[in-house]
C-alpha cells in the first residue's frame, strides 16, 4: 500500500427477493460512491437478493402444515433469485465495476446446481472477478439455507489500495481463517456481516489491531416493511437488521461510523502511514510470527 485512497462502506437495503432490482440499486450506489472518489465499495453480506434473516428462515425447519409450505415457496424464490457465477448477473456486476473504475465487493446468494452458497465477490476496475469466496461455515439458522464453503478465496488480491481480502460474518471469529489472510499480507480487510450487535464491534476492533490492517465492516440493514407481502416474517419490530457498518484503522479506532438504523454510505481515507506505524511493534505474519513453531496449511 503506497498512497492514500478512499474506501466506501455501503449500508443499503436490498429489494428483498428481487435480484434485478437489487442490482439496479447497487449500480446507482456504486455510481454515487465512485463520484465521491471511492476506489473500493463494499456492500453487505448476501446483499443480493436478501440476507436470510431468522425472522423468516426459522420456518424452514418445519416439515408440515401451511407455514412449512409457505417456507418452501420462499426458499424456492430465494434460489431462483440467487446469482450464478459465471452468469449474466455476475457479468453485470463486473460491468458496474468497470464502468465506474471501482473495486466492487458484494455479498451474494450464489446458486450452484441445487445448492445456495453465501459468497463474497470482488470485481476489479477492469471488470474481472478477482476474488470469489464462499462462507466456510453457515451460522445457526443459516444452515437451513446455505451449503458449506471451501478454501477458495482465503487469500488477498493486489490492488491500488493495497492487498485486499475478506471473510464473511462469523468466519471472522475463526482464528485460522483470519490468519490465512494475515499470512497473505492483507492490508484492507473486508468483513461484510449480518451481525448488528455491539459485540460484533468488539471483534472488529480486535481484528483491526490483530491484523494491523484497515477493516471495512459492512452490515445488513433491512426493514420488515420492505419485504413482499407473501413472505412470512415472525413477529417483531420493523427493523430486521439495524446495520452498524464501520471503517476502522489498523489500531482499532473508528475512521467512519458506526452507522445504525438507516441507509447510508460511509467513506474513509486509508493512509498507508497508519498501517506502517501500527506494524512497528506487531506484525501477525511477519516479525511477530514464529513459523518455526506454528504453521497454517490450507487444505
Amino acid at each position: 500500500m503506497n498512497d492514500v485512497v478512499k474506501a466506501a462502506c455501503v449500508q443499503a437495503e436490498p429489494v428483498p427477493f428481487d435480484r434485478a432490482a437489487t442490482i439496479d440499486k447497487l449500480e446507482a450506489l456504486a455510481v454515487e460512491a465512485a463520484a465521491a472518489g471511492a476506489r473500493l465499495a463494499l456492500f453487505p453480506e448476501t446483499f443480493i437478493p436478501v440476507y436470510p434473516s431468522n425472522r423468516w428462515v426459522r420456518y424452514l425447519a418445519g416439515w408440515g402444515g401451511s407455514e412449512a409450505g409457505a417456507a418452501r415457496e420462499v426458499f424456492a424464490r430465494l434460489m431462483q433469485q440467487s446469482v450464478t457465477v459465471p452468469g449474466p448477473d455476475s457479468d453485470r456486476l463486473a460491468e458496474i465495476a468497470r464502468a465506474n473504475d471501482l473495486w466492487l465487493a458484494v455479498g451474494v446468494n450464489e446458486l450452484d446446481g441445487g445448492t445456495i452458497y453465501n459468497s463474497l465477490l470482488v470485481y476489479s476496475p477492469a471488470g474481472e472477478l478477482a476474488l470469489h469466496h464462499r462462507k466456510l461455515m453457515p451460522t445457526n439458522h443459516e444452515r437451513l439455507v446455505w451449503g458449506l464453503g471451501d478454501g477458495r478465496g482465503l487469500e488477498t488480491v493486489p490492488t491500488d489500495l493495497g492487498k485486499v481480502g475478506g471473510l464473511i460474518c462469523w468466519e471472522n471469529l475463526m482464528p485460522l481463517a483470519r490468519f490465512a489472510l494475515y499470512q497473505d499480507g492483507v492490508e484492507v480487510y473486508l468483513a461484510p456481516t449480518a451481525d448488528d450487535s455491539d459485540e460484533w464491534h468488539d471483534s472488529m476492533k480486535h481484528i483491526a489491531r490483530e491484523s494491523r490492517a484497515f477493516v471495512l465492516s459492512c452490515c445488513v440493514f433491512q426493514r420488515a416493511s420492505s419485504y413482499p407481502a407473501d413472505v412470512p416474517l415472525a413477529e417483531g419490530d420493523d427493523l430486521v437488521g439495524s446495520g452498524g457498518s464501520a471503517i476502522l484503522a489498523p489500531d482499532g479506532t473508528y475512521l467512519a461510523g458506526p452507522l445504525w438504523n438507516e441507509e447510508g454510505i460511509l467513506y474513509a481515507e486509508l493512509d498507508p502511514q497508519r498501517l506502517y506505524e501500527a506494524r512497528q511493534r506487531f506484525d501477525p505474519a511477519g516479525h511477530y510470527h514464529r513459523p518455526d513453531v506454528l504453521r497454517l496449511q490450507i487444505g
